[in-house]
């Protein structure tokens, strides 16, 4: 893409960018079907004019708007140039990356390298961050031994857990893979349900088993299973043993004691790797007992090869509804917090 003048001089304050994309490239694929695309790009820049005629694209408006434009085809044409198509969420979250960068807030990652980082082809599908905060969550996993993905629900953070897990597997980095995760149901409620044990504990892991079908070919995974090399069980499992070459996933967390954060942990064994997953506004445990999760971020925080990524609403990758629900109940739960506190002090 190359920024050259035009023929009329913009208004005085104004900026004018003239984008000319590749003959490779077909508008569409810019623009988006029924330049849906655009749409989204018009959104986030309302007070710049964008004129598009043939494969010319052309931009007016205030400076540094003009420049962001020019940065977000920029990255676009690195995007498409992969084959991987765009999108409006891929655009808009590019267009975030940008303004905060241009806030100087920004990462050092561009949003090209955010949205082509490949973890996991599968099934006709490629498996990839979304968010920049997906990215560094993936990244840590690859640096570290163990890592800790929180985050509200919907921000991939079991599921790319597992991408890496099965990633790890295939490129044989560990020789077999270990999902779990905590039966909160437990003792006498646990034993009115009908049938086997593993009848009473499948439902509490039947969405790794889910993500699992997503990643591998569903006829190899009973295959899988029996041999060992993958094996999903309740966290009650893993008392007593070393995981050695192995990818350990501990999802759902929050639901831990801090007894069992600290049993978990301590089955690391050699060549293996520990992601733990969790949220911390969905604490399950009965008797107000305190979440292994939340005391576990006090007490390994900055110990060297162990990471804390936590993903926000930003980084929902489900419907956009979903996002905002999980803000307003952050700001409920803030506006109660505050409450609570100004009626203990006026007791006082």
């Amino acid at each position: 893409m190359t920024q050259t003048p035009t023929a009329q001089n913009p208004a005085p304050g104004q900026a004018r960018a003239h984008f000319t994309v590749p003959a490779t490239h077909p508008m569409v694929a810019v623009l988006g079907s029924g330049d849906a695309l655009l749409r989204v790009i018009e959104k986030a820049f309302p007070k710049v004019d964008i004129h598009v005629r043939g494969n010319q694209v052309s931009a007016t408006g205030g400076a540094a708007e003009v420049a962001l434009i020019q940065r977000l085809f920029d990255e676009m044409m690195l995007v498409l140039r992969t084959g991987q198509p765009m999108t409006e969420d891929a655009v808009e979250r590019s267009i975030a990356m940008l303004k905060a960068s241009g806030n100087g807030d920004g990462p050092d990652e561009t949003p090209a390298e955010v949205l082509t980082q490949n973890i996991l082809s599968s099934r006709g599908r490629t498996i990839r961050p979304k968010t920049l905060n997906q990215k560094r969550y993936v990244d840590a996993i690859d640096k570290n031994t163990i890592v800790f993905g929180i985050g509200p629900a919907g921000t991939g953070k079991t599921y790319l857990a597992m991408a890496k897990a099965v990633q790890a597997l295939q490129s044989k980095q560990v020789s077999r893979i270990i999902l779990t995760r905590p039966a909160v149901e437990a003792g006498e409620r646990l034993g009115f349900l009908p049938g086997t044990l593993f009848d009473k504990i499948d439902p509490y892991l039947r969405p790794l088993y889910d993500a699992l079908h997503d990643m591998i070919d569903p006829d190899s995974i009973p295959r899988l299973m029996a041999a060992g090399t993958i094996e999903v069980a309740p966290l009650a499992y893993m008392r007593g043993r070393t995981l050695n070459e192995a990818f350990v996933v501990l999802d759902e967390a929050q639901n831990t004691t801090a007894e069992q954060m600290k049993m978990f942990l301590t089955r690391l064994g050699f060549d293996s790797k520990i992601v733990v997953t969790g949220d911390i506004t969905q604490i399950d445990l009965p008797g107000g007992a305190k979440s292994g999760l939340r005391e576990v971020q006090k007490i390994l925080e900055g110990v060297p090869d162990i990471h804390f990524s936590r993903l926000t609403s930003e980084d929902v990758v489900r419907h956009k509804l979903v996002g905002r629900i999980v803000d307003a109940y952050e700001k409920y739960d803030d506006s109660q917090d505050a409450q609570q506190s100004r009626n203990g002090y006026q007791r006082k």
